[in-house]
């Protein structure tokens, strides 16, 4: 991960455009190839953010102190750097991912052990599908034997549709599985992460945890 700190000035071109006047500012460069921007007031949400995949062209010449980020479908952020306070990297290694808390992994367990929640002649391919940055709660085929990756949250937001998001990049790259499409799964769906989750093609499914465990007790246990 690189760090850099600097008065800075941001412009967006994409479906829409935005601008931040100059102003010291942190900016992200993670190793999945995103870029962030943030301010001192925002708590964790960037104040912009390009997300993976995209590429970032840091400008010389005439055009040094100029980094133009651009993702696949031709968006730019472009930061104009005025003056670099800080600038250092960081190597921080495979992430070994959200550790959940008891009903997100009583989701996990119940959705698995009752797959056909998500649609009729849905099957499981396992849990925790491990991926290069992180487990998939649930790797599965729907009726018609296409991929299904589920990502589970006990209140869906946006972070976790960015989550699902990233998964899906990786997922799609393997050939014994693409094509690979997202189900964000979750008791509850904030109306921002279902807009963001419906754009990027993924579908929600809003999961009844209580019905859910009631109907555990009508399969036959040894224990």
């Amino acid at each position: 991960m690189r760090l850099v700190i600097a008065r800075c000035s941001v412009d967006y071109a994409g479906r829409l455009t935005a601008h931040l006047p100059s102003a010291p500012r942190l900016i992200l460069v993670k190793a999945d190839g995103s870029v962030s921007i943030h301010a001192d007031d925002r708590a964790y949400k960037p104040l912009n953010w390009m997300s993976p995949p995209c590429t970032l062209k840091e400008g010389t010449g005439e055009e040094e102190g100029v980094w133009t980020v651009v993702n696949k479908a031709g968006e730019k952020l472009i930061i104009t750097m005025e003056e670099v306070l800080h600038d250092s990297s960081h190597e921080l290694g495979v992430d070994p991912g959200l550790i959940k808390d008891g009903v997100e992994a009583h989701l996990q367990e119940l959705l698995a052990d009752r797959i056909e929640t998500l649609g009729e002649g849905y099957t499981l391919i396992r849990r925790e599908y491990m991926t290069a940055i992180g487990p998939v709660d649930i790797l599965c085929r729907d009726a018609d034997g296409g991929t299904v990756a589920v990502e589970i949250k006990r209140r869906g937001e946006i972070d976790g549709v960015e989550q699902l998001t990233r998964y899906l990049e990786l997922l799609n790259r393997d050939p014994h599985l693409a094509p690979v499409r997202g189900v964000f799964a979750a008791q509850e769906i904030k109306p921002q992460a279902r807009v963001l989750a419906t754009d990027r093609g993924i579908g929600c499914q809003v999961l009844d945890y209580n019905a859910m465990r009631g109907i555990e007790d009508d399969k036959l246990r040894l224990f």
